[in-house]
């Protein structure tokens, strides 16, 4: 049985050598391993006329064919492995001073574990405002509607969507006022998505590879793209889009770059993950238990490192709720469908508030049996 390496490497290879669409390389890795066809070197030793009935398509099976016996000829001139990308064209990102590969900024990111032992979520209660919730929604539910994003992408784009529907919200109780950055045309010129409702612009990281890297855990990151790969070729979909950046427009408006009404160009002011993901781990607090007077200046002193883990085991049991309300519905909904629930889903569980602006910012509780509740029931 193949391990989870073999698989990302076959699919690495498809993608990044082969230049197959990741969703099509996706699609076709088991077919290639039922085939005996599972590496590129076995792939190098075939012909195009065996691989045209599982590609589909002749020019496709001729481009994967020369791909591997490059691949293959260039592992037989060194030593083994294929060579490694020039330094001067790798991409590297700075995190708080430190310059990481694109995987370990991805590892850098990761999320707690999501926890789905059901009759533990169940008797969990946090503690949030409204905010927080959509942006833990949008990162849950990308996962499923945009598989092919990685983690900074999700982060990012869910983040969007939190500053959309928070802008909307203000200007409807009279918090905010005037035309939006959209509405004045400074998104004009690139791409738009909608995530749960909310629409905004969006850059193309053309070229990221969130796996550029060599001593990053990949195992997780391979078992998501093969669940996405079963997703997309059940709906015969092989459109894929490069990981994307949330483009921040208020603040293209308010730095007023270069006078340009236009969101095209270098340095576009995004959605950041690091911003995204530490929003997320501060915001979800466990309920205060009534207790005594000694117990609550104990409670005081607590110590700011248990606050940050209790927040990061909350956050674990959000996600791990989450999921199983969304896995209990991916399979029976397309995309379009999940994405178009998963507001109302939200609306249902986030915390009760009073209306109009004493109601802005404020906390209540989540209680995950609501989430759960919501699951799809066979």
């Amino acid at each position: 049985m193949a391990s989870a390496a073999d698989l990302q490497n076959l699919l690495r290879f498809l993608s990044q050598d082969a230049k197959v669409p990741l969703a099509t390389a996706m699609a076709k890795v088991k077919l290639l391993q039922a085939a005996n066809l599972g590496t590129a070197e076995l792939l190098s030793k075939s012909d195009a006329k065996a691989l045209q009935p599982l590609f589909e398509d002749e020019k496709l099976a001729k481009q994967v064919l020369s791909a591997a016996k490059r691949f293959s000829k260039k592992r037989g001139a060194g030593d083994g492995d294929a060579a490694p990308a020039s330094p001067a064209k790798r991409r590297f990102t700075t995190v708080a001073g430190e310059i990481l590969t694109p995987a370990a900024m991805e590892a850098s990111l990761a999320l707690p574990e999501p926890v789905k032992d059901v009759e533990v979520l169940s008797q969990v209660s946090l503690v949030t405002n409204r905010a927080p919730l959509v942006l833990a929604f949008a990162v849950a539910l990308l996962k499923y509607t945009m598989p092919e994003q990685p983690l900074s992408s999700r982060l990012s784009l869910a983040q969007a969507v939190v500053s959309v529907n928070s802008r909307t919200k203000a200007v409807s109780l009279g918090l905010e006022s005037g035309k939006s950055a959209e509405e004045e045309g400074w998104g004009e010129g690139q791409p738009e998505v909608k995530v749960m409702g909310r629409a905004f612009r969006v850059m193309k990281r053309w070229g990221y590879d969130p796996y550029e890297g060599d001593h990053v855990e990949k195992s997780q990151a391979s078992d998501t793209m093969m669940v996405a790969g079963e997703r997309m070729a059940e709906s015969g979909d092989a459109e894929m889009e490069p990981a994307l950046w949330g483009i921040d427009l208020e603040a293209l408006k308010k730095s007023n770059a270069n006078g340009l009404h236009s969101g095209q160009g270098p340095g576009l002011p995004i959605y950041t993950a690091q911003s995204a993901r530490a929003y997320l781990m501060k915001s979800f607090a466990s309920p205060a238990v009534p207790t005594s007077s000694e117990e609550k200046s104990k409670a005081k002193k607590q110590n700011n490192a248990a606050v940050i883990a209790e927040k990061e085991k909350n956050v674990g049991y959000l996600m791990g709720a989450l999921e199983l309300l969304l896995e209990s519905w991916a399979s029976t909904l397309d995309e379009a469908e999940l994405n178009r629930r998963a507001w109302g889903w939200y609306v249902r569980v986030r915390p009760d508030v009073d209306s109009g602006v004493s109601g802005w910012g404020a906390k209540g509780a989540v209680k995950l049996s609501d989430i759960l509740e919501l699951r799809r029931t066979s």
